[in-house]
C-alpha cells in the first residue's frame, strides 16, 4: 500500500497528512510553500516487478491525463495546479475542497433533501458540460468522484481515466470505469461519447434519491449483466412521493441506446429545473439562480451583468424542442427571437441547407430589427433548448439591455457576412 507518511515533502509540497487511499494511490493534505496555499496531492506508484517500458507508457499516458484535467478551468470541476514527477512517484497537485465525496449520502440514513440533490445534480451538469465542450470526457463519473464542499459546491474530481479527443493519447481498450456506473457501451467496448457520462450520472442521482445503487447484483458479472439488460427498480416505487417527472429523468438518462438518452448536460439540466419546479416546497428563486448559473457562462451574455440577465429571464421563455421540428418559417411575420443553449439547428434558404448554428447563437434577429417576413428557415438538427424572446418583452427591458442586445445582434450579423464574402 502506498504511504508517504515517513516523507515531508514531495517536491517541492509539504505533507501535511494523509486524506485517503485508492487502489492506484493515495491522496494527502498538502502545503505550497510558495504561494501558502494547502493542496490536495494525489500520489501514483507502480507496483515493483513493473518492467521499464511499462513505466515509460505508464508515465506517458499520466501526464496526458494531467493535462486533460488541468485544461478545464471551471467552479464545478477541482482545479489541477502541478503534475510531476519524484523519485519513484507521480503526483498531482489540485485544489483542496474542505467537504466530503457523495459517498456519505448514498445511505437511506443519510439522505439529502431532494431540492439538494437536484441542485447537485445540476452542478455536476454544468461541469460535465464544459469538460465536454473541452473535448474531455470523464468516464468515471461516481458517488467518490463528486465532492461536496462544506460551502455546499459540488465539483467533479479524478479524471484519471478520462478520454480526450483529438490528443495524441490512444483510448484504452477493455473496460475502464467503476462496475456499477458504467455505461452500456462501455461494458460492450462501443464508442464511447459524453452520452455515457451522463448514463453514469443519472446512475448517482438514482443512488442520491433512494439510498440503492441503480444496478447491484452478487458479483461484478451480475452488475454488468443488469446494465446491459435490465431496468433498475423504478424511482416512484422506492420513492412514490416524488412527483412523475423523477421517473421520466431517470428513465431517459439510464436508456441503454446513447440515442435514447440526454444529449448533451444541458438537456439533462433543463429537466432538472422542471423537476424542481415540481417540487412546492422549492421556492422560486432557486429555480431562477440555478439557470442564470448556466445562460451567463454564453459567449452571448459575455458583457451582461447578472442582474441584468436575471431582468432577461423574466422578459423571455425558456422551451425545448424535439429533433427535426421547424422553428421559423421562412416567409412567416413574426417579431420573436431566439438564443441557442444547447444543441444545433440548420439555417435553410430556398430549400437549400447554407448554415449550422450552434450553442451560444442567436438567430430570428433579422426580423425583429426589421420588421420583415423571416428570409430562411430554421429546423432543429437534434433536440435543441432555446432563450425565446418577443419585441414587446424586450421594449419592456432597460435601455442599457436593449442596446447590448443590439450590439450584439450587429456582431453577429457582421460575422456572419465575413463568412459569406
Amino acid at each position: 500500500m502506498l504511504d508517504l507518511q515517513n516523507k515531508k515533502t514531495i517536491g517541492r509540497y509539504e505533507i501535511l497528512k494523509k486524506l485517503g487511499q485508492g487502489s492506484t494511490g493515495a491522496v494527502y493534505l498538502g502545503r505550497d510553500p510558495y504561494i501558502e496555499r494547502q493542496v490536495a496531492i494525489k500520489v501514483y506508484r507502480l507496483p515493483d516487478d513493473t518492467g521499464p517500458e511499462e513505466i515509460e507508457l505508464y508515465q506517458k499516458n499520466f501526464f496526458i491525463e494531467a493535462q486533460s484535467a488541468g485544461r478545464l478551468m471551471h467552479p464545478d470541476i477541482v482545479a489541477i495546479y502541478d503534475a510531476g514527477l519524484y523519485q519513484d512517484f507521480c503526483y498531482i497537485t489540485m485544489e483542496y475542497v474542505d467537504g466530503s465525496t457523495l459517498e456519505k449520502f448514498c445511505a437511506p440514513n443519510s439522505l439529502l433533501p431532494i431540492e439538494k440533490v437536484l441542485k447537485i445534480v445540476f452542478s455536476v451538469c454544468k461541469g460535465l458540460e464544459y469538460a465536454h465542450q473541452n473535448e474531455v470526457i470523464h468516464r468515471d463519473i461516481k458517488p467518490s468522484n463528486i465532492i461536496l464542499s462544506s460551502a455546499d459546491q459540488a465539483k467533479i474530481t479524478d479524471f484519471s481515466i478520462a478520454y480526450v479527443k483529438k490528443s495524441k493519447s490512444t483510448l484504452v481498450k477493455g473496460l475502464v470505469g467503476s462496475p456499477c456506473y458504467m455505461s452500456p457501451e462501455q461494458i460492450k467496448e462501443e464508442l464511447i461519447t459524453e452520452k455515457s457520462d451522463l448514463f453514469s450520472l443519472g446512475s448517482v442521482l438514482y443512488e442520491l434519491l433512494t439510498g440503492e445503487k441503480a444496478f447491484e447484483g452478487d458479483n461484478e458479472y451480475a452488475i454488468l449483466y443488469k446494465i446491459v439488460n435490465e431496468d433498475p427498480t423504478h424511482i416512484l416505487e422506492s420513492r412514490p412521493e416524488l412527483p412523475k417527472i423523477f421517473g421520466d429523468i431517470l428513465s431517459k438518462a439510464l436508456a441503454k441506446n446513447p440515442s435514447q438518452r440526454y444529449q448533451c448536460s444541458m438537456d439533462f439540466a433543463y429537466d432538472l429545473r422542471l423537476a424542481l419546479h415540481s417540487l412546492k416546497e422549492a421556492p422560486k428563486e432557486t429555480h431562477d439562480s440555478e439557470l442564470l448559473s448556466y445562460i451567463k457562462d454564453l459567449p452571448f451574455f459575455s458583457t451582461f451583468t447578472e442582474n441584468q440577465i436575471n431582468e432577461i429571464l423574466s422578459a423571455s421563455n425558456l422551451v425545448k424542442v424535439e429533433k427535426d421540428k421547424t422553428i421559423i418559417q421562412e416567409g412567416e411575420i413574426d417579431d420573436s427571437f431566439y438564443i441557442l443553449i444547447s444543441g444545433q439547428v440548420m439555417v435553410r434558404k430556398g430549400g437549400k441547407d447554407v448554415a449550422v448554428l450552434e450553442k451560444g447563437q442567436c438567430f430570428g434577429e433579422m426580423a425583429y430589427l426589421t420588421g420583415e417576413a423571416r428570409s430562411v428557415t430554421i429546423i432543429t438538427k437534434e433536440e435543441c433548448i432555446f432563450l425565446k424572446f418577443s419585441s414587446t418583452l424586450l421594449n419592456g427591458l432597460s435601455e442599457a439591455i436593449q442596446l447590448l442586445f443590439f450590439k450584439n445582434f450587429t456582431q453577429t450579423i457582421i460575422g456572419r457576412l465575413s463568412k459569406n464574402t
